[in-house]
């Protein structure tokens, strides 16, 4: 998954192959064989969750989580294939080893192509829109495509984009799972959090040791993590909290982290304003190189004018 996109100003277009490429409604997907990842996703019911599916699908579509393109579009960092809210178009299946002996619910990580036939959509169509996809990037290159996002004609429908977002965050949530052991004693908005976490990061998320380490309570046992667990601790939480606030991901991705560290909050449902408020409030955004250059330059005004003012009543004191 990736983060949401920038607006940049259009390019001129160079000439490439620009059939626009929507989804047919046909039984293609479904005359494929079932991957068992894939018929894991399919099995998913509403009830295994506290949160409203659609609600985190709002939230997601929009621009401070992932926004919504209709078109195969490069990632900002990796210039990997995103299209919808920022479903990735070109992973293959990847091994994800269960490292906590204490949770038997194992990470699903399926290929692109699998998520894409979970997602009801005809596999020719995902081919196509990447073939499509590598002729622009080799037009372009990464920053010229960003600059044709809003100008590209669509390759799926809003509907398609839907049933991907929807796949894909079901494959978050059975991957929260694996990631938290106590996921089902989560409230609703944790939940969500958690599966919000997953979505933006992915495998990164395992680099996340003691917020892991603190959400899993390790070090307790099963039975008195979650004893503690129902207690709803507001300190225990709020340490949950700090060990994201003082991460990078959420110095450089100030707005949606800051909502999503705000649902960890036991009583976020009571006043979800004020939680995101308090995170807010301590969250500050990373310093970019440019104001990095900025502030020395400003220092060496600053020691030049010095330098000069104590010259200027040296001569004085000399007169």
């Amino acid at each position: 998954m990736t983060f949401a996109i920038g607006q940049d100003t259009p390019a001129p277009s160079p000439t490439v192959n620009d059939a626009t490429v929507l989804a047919p409604a046909t039984a293609d997907a479904a005359l494929q064989p079932l991957s068992p990842a894939v018929q894991t996703l399919l099995s998913f019911q509403p009830s295994d969750v506290k949160f409203n599916l659609d609600t985190l699908m709002d939230i997601l579509r929009d621009k401070r989580h992932e926004g919504w393109v209709l078109a195969a579009y490069p990632d900002p960092k990796t210039a990997q294939p995103l299209i919808g809210a920022g479903f990735s178009l070109d992973l293959p299946a990847r091994e994800h080893p269960q490292r906590d002996p204490l949770n038997p619910h194992m990470f699903l990580e399926p290929s692109s192509a699998d998520l894409w036939q979970a997602a009801g959509l005809p596999p020719a169509q995902l081919q196509q829109i990447l073939t499509q996809f590598h002729d622009r990037l080799g037009a372009w290159n990464k920053k010229g495509f960003r600059r044709q996002i809003w100008n590209l004609d669509p390759q799926i429908t809003d509907q398609d984009a839907d049933a991907l977002l929807r796949i894909g965050i079901i494959q978050s949530i059975d991957n929260a799972k694996a990631y938290c052991r106590h996921f089902d004693a989560l409230s609703a908005s944790q939940q969500m959090a958690m599966t919000q976490l997953v979505y933006q990061m992915g495998v990164n998320l395992e680099e996340f040791s003691t917020f892991l380490d603190l959400i899993n309570r390790r070090g307790e046992s099963i039975d008195q993590a979650a004893a503690a667990m129902a207690q709803a601790d507001p300190a225990y939480w709020r340490s949950v909290q700090m060990s994201l606030v003082q991460s990078q991901w959420a110095r450089l991705y100030r707005a949606r982290a800051t909502a999503v560290i705000a649902m960890l909050d036991p009583a976020y449902v009571d006043n979800p304003a004020g939680a995101e408020h308090s995170i807010g409030a301590i969250l500050h955004p990373a310093r970019t190189r440019r104001a990095h250059g900025a502030a020395l330059h400003r220092a060496s005004l600053t020691h030049r004018h010095s330098t000069a003012v104590r010259k200027r009543n040296a001569r004085v004191r000399k007169d």
